[in-house]
């Protein structure tokens, strides 16, 4: 019993921030229509600047709860820089062209990211400890518990109900979903999709950058994160459906406990786990879990 307890909160704690990072890819594929391979890089530079920034409370002697302040604020200075560069910068020269293309343009951008982390902050792996102590260890049975997972899963479902209220019960979330239905309609009743473009983009690399930042405590940063990141990510919309808020959370719900299960069970067959439940969905349900239904054009 204890042994399925612990594969239950491992797999529940690693589809947390798996789920966060995979909210931000749906979104902005949802909107913009680009399946973003940059993604898991903005995901390393939340880690990394995450890392920077506690690096730097911890030489100011500063309270060990403001390194959680300090990972959020690295998190949001990660998207404020790079996320209109780039959509301002380089995307929005793409769209409407095919999504071959764009998926190369990100695929290259992803490629020099991956330098400029290493030119930035050099090919050593980096340890951010403070923040992981913060919460102590919590109990359940037998078994103890690092706090800071289960405060990672309670930002996980913030991060969900946040991204779900404001697409459905705010006024600018009605004028994304009416983008994402149809931005020439949009356009044409007088919505700036191209500001739409931005701010969704905006919050998409917020939530990769998130996912790094609070990620950090958890592994070693360094050059590479990135890769595991969006292939991991890319698993998670496919099962759930591209676009869709639901299927990124069950999507990471069904990694999470096939991963727990098989390092638990068959540690050697960890990635193989991950991708036969992506491929059993796939069988049945080629469109992923909850992809919404597309009008048929004539």
């Amino acid at each position: 019993m204890d042994g399925l307890l612990t594969m239950l909160v491992d797999g529940l704690n690693y589809a947390s921030w798996l789920f966060i990072v995979a909210l931000g890819l749906t979104l902005v594929f949802g909107v913009l229509k680009i399946l973003n391979i940059a993604h898991g890089s903005f995901y390393a530079l939340g880690a990394y600047a995450a890392a920077s920034f506690v690096g730097w409370t911890a030489s100011m002697q500063w309270a060990p709860a403001m390194s959680l302040v300090a990972m959020l604020l690295a998190a949001v200075a990660v998207a404020a820089v790079v996320a209109p560069i780039t959509e301002r910068g380089l995307l929005r020269y793409f769209y409407g062209r095919d999504e071959v293309l764009l998926v190369l343009v990100t695929y290259a951008l992803f490629l020099v990211l991956e330098d400029l982390t290493k030119l930035i902050w050099g090919a050593n792996p980096y340890f951010v400890t403070e923040p992981y102590a913060l919460f102590g260890t919590v109990d359940i049975g037998r078994q103890s518990y690092v706090g800071y997972d289960f405060a990672l899963v309670a930002l996980a479902v913030v991060a969900g109900l946040a991204v779900w209220w404001a697409l459905n019960r705010t006024r600018q979330g009605k004028i994304v979903l009416a983008v994402i239905h149809s931005a020439e309609v949009a356009a044409s009743m007088g919505v700036n999709v191209s500001r739409v473009y931005t701010l969704a983009f905006g919050a998409g690399v917020l939530l990769a950058a998130i996912g790094g930042a609070f990620t950090a405590p958890m592994i070693s940063v360094q050059p590479g994160v990135s890769v595991g990141v969006i292939v991991l990510s890319f698993a998670v919309v496919i099962i759930g459906g591209l676009g869709s808020i639901e299927g990124a959370a069950i999507g990471a719900l069904f990694v999470g406990l096939a991963r727990s299960a098989a390092v638990h069970l068959a540690p050697a067959a960890e990635l193989f786990a991950i991708y036969a439940v992506m491929s059993v969905v796939l069988v049945f349900r080629p469109e992923g879990l909850f992809q919404r239904a597309q009008a048929r054009k004539i």
